[in-house]
């Protein structure tokens, strides 16, 4: 259970950092909300996955991964949105991997 609410703490701070510069964009409320589900799931999934790889490339795949559906809503109106995107998924991906090697081993 510790390591659950370990894992759910990562998700937290990922979503925050996430959605701080959205929010001083006054990008929608819910575009925020989502956003910053996104990575409090993602931050239970990531420490948990059994890749016998390095934990920063295993959250950098799964983030990349789980940002496509993202990807897919936004392109249609706000194209230059990608790129953020995908850069701030790799680095928190890379950062909640990173950090559920480190605190839940």
């Amino acid at each position: 259970m510790d390591d659950l609410l370990i894992a759910l703490s990562i998700g937290l701070v990922a979503g925050t950092i996430d959605v701080i510069p959205m929010i001083i964009q006054r990008i929608d409320k819910v575009s925020c909300i989502s956003a910053f589900f996104h990575w409090v799931v993602l931050g239970i999934i990531i420490p948990f996955v059994n890749w016998d790889i390095l934990p920063w490339l295993k959250g950098f795949i799964i983030a990349e991964l789980a940002a496509i559906p993202i990807l897919v809503l936004v392109y249609p109106k706000d194209r230059k949105a990608i790129t953020p995107i995908l850069i701030f998924s790799a680095v928190l991906g890379m950062g909640v991997g990173l950090a559920g090697s480190t605190f839940i081993g």
